[in-house]
């Protein structure tokens, strides 16, 4: 299976959040033309560079990094329990965002407290964990664990990627890693362009399944489910047997 998927947190597509970002990056997930344009003064050839690997991402605050399906699972069971863990799980109080610069990469992330979405990250790790098919050799090398403290470590070996639970930090990426000139140069541009869209919090309501359908190709929007239950943070992952955090 060289298909991956992703569980992710983005507005939905109407939302100029999602237009603006759009624009930004060039390209969109939902299937639409985002459009060449420059921004801030900044041309569009020269901000494909710039944002290369958040374009072919898409537009997102990543939950569930991608995965490939465990053998015996597939897409449409995995849209189903997406569904129904939407359906009993409560939405989240709207949070307001910031460009902000996350280790040298310029990302929208949360201008306050955000606890309840570190919690939901977690819930979503663990609920749907019994998808994911485990990292083969290359994968793991790819993410080069030698570099990782030993918690992260553990956290990738335990559960596919490093950045979760205590380490998660939500952050939905615009940039590449950019040196200090170019991140001073990028940043006024980016709080320009997104501005008075960022005066209001935003929902925290949905998730949305990601797909790349084959080895890098741009991840698309495969499937969205609302937030529409009243249960409690915490109950899903109480569901799991077997498993524990790694990262305390």
């Amino acid at each position: 299976m060289t298909m991956r998927y992703a569980i992710y947190f983005t507005p939905p597509a109407g939302h100029p959040l999602v237009a603006a970002a759009e624009a930004w990056l060039g390209r969109s997930v939902f299937g639409r033309d985002a459009g060449p344009r420059d921004i801030g003064g900044i041309k569009a050839e020269e901000r494909a560079s710039l944002v290369a690997s958040p374009a072919r991402y898409g537009f997102h605050g990543t939950l569930k990094a991608p995965f490939r399906l465990r053998e015996g699972e597939d897409e449409s069971s995995l849209v189903a329990a997406l569904d129904a863990y939407c359906a009993k799980r409560s939405p989240l109080p709207a949070l307001p965002l910031a460009v902000a610069s996350l280790d040298g990469f310029l990302a929208l992330t949360p201008a306050a407290p955000a606890d309840a979405l570190v919690d939901l990250a977690g819930e979503v790790v663990r609920h749907f964990d019994r998808f994911r098919a485990p990292l083969g050799e290359a994968d793991l090398a790819r993410r080069k664990p030698e570099r990782l403290t030993p918690p992260l470590r553990a956290n990738l070996e335990a559960w596919g990627y490093p950045y979760i639970f205590d380490a998660f930090r939500f952050h939905m990426t615009l940039t590449e890693r950019l040196g200090a000139k170019d991140a001073a140069r990028v940043l006024p541009v980016l709080v320009a362009h997104f501005g008075d869209m960022l005066a209001e919090p935003v929902a925290m309501d949905r998730l949305a399944l990601y797909v790349e359908t084959a080895p890098g190709v741009p991840f698309t929007c495969l499937h969205e489910a609302t937030l529409a239950g009243a249960a409690e943070p915490g109950r899903e992952m109480a569901d799991l047997p077997g498993k524990t955090e790694t990262w305390t």
